[in-house]
């Protein structure tokens, strides 16, 4: 796959697969694309390279002028939503050419990115896990924010401040997900793990860039060291001062 070229899709939902070793792993089911290429850009023409991918056939009586003739002039169904990526100047892609989920593999990390779901107006113990207060009689500070105001100097309260407010509902990305499996025939991708979005969200695919975290073996215990050590001898005891030698 070219570094920087990517896919638009849709989240199905969730369900798990089987490895061959037979340990179940959950899944998030991914319709990705078919994607055509309906724009190139130029260095030229634009000042720097991309391509633009459509997802999602639309009726081009529901299309500006402009964008309907752009689709015939490629012979290609109207695309309902549209996303540019920056490619290299070594990537070829032209415009006219379908991108399908034929340019990953089971293994592959991917950057997924999506909206997440909104939840509203949400109070700090459930938008920044604050413990709270006491929960005993008498207490009128369960899960209220409580003084905030700072002392004369600086006065002030700071910026940044975690305090209630709107919860989701904002562009998240989840990095270096394992692609487990791929349905060439229904354009179905399955990574492992959670995708930001609710059902029928609409997601960027993109290869990763980052590679995955190495989950080294925990650390010898000290006791256990301790003890595969020779036991050291005890020392001889010292004469004890202004007697015989």
């Amino acid at each position: 796959m070219k570094p920087g070229v990517g896919l638009i899709g849709k989240k199905l939902g969730m369900t798990q697969v089987f490895r061959e070793d037979g340990r179940p792993v959950p899944v998030t089911v991914l319709e990705a694309g078919p994607c055509p290429v309906v724009l190139e850009r130029t260095e030229a023409r634009d000042g720097y390279r991309a391509v633009q991918i459509g997802f999602g056939d639309q009726d081009a009586k529901r299309l500006p002028n402009p964008q309907a003739v752009q689709f015939a002039k490629l012979n290609v169904q109207p695309k309902k939503i549209l996303q540019e990526f920056r490619i290299s100047k070594d990537d070829t892609v032209a415009a006219g050419a379908v991108l399908t989920v034929e340019m990953f593999k089971p293994g592959d990390r991917v950057d997924i990115t999506g909206r997440s779901i909104g939840k509203g107006f949400s109070g700090g113990v459930k938008r920044w896990h604050w413990k709270g207060g006491k929960q005993t009689h008498g207490s009128m500070s369960h899960r209220r924010p409580g003084s905030i105001g700072s002392s004369t100097d600086p006065s002030r309260v700071f910026k940044g401040h975690h305090l209630p407010g709107r919860m989701g509902d904002r562009r998240v990305t989840t990095q270096a997900m394992e692609v487990v499996r791929i349905d060439i025939e229904h354009n179905l991708l399955l990574v492992k793990g959670s995708v930001p979005g609710a059902e029928k969200a609409i997601v960027l695919i993109r290869k990763s860039r980052k590679p995955p975290k190495v989950h080294l073996p925990p650390p010898v215990k000290k006791r256990a060291a301790q003890a595969a050590k020779p036991a050291a001898k005890p020392a001889a005891a010292k004469p004890a001062a202004g007697g015989k030698k």
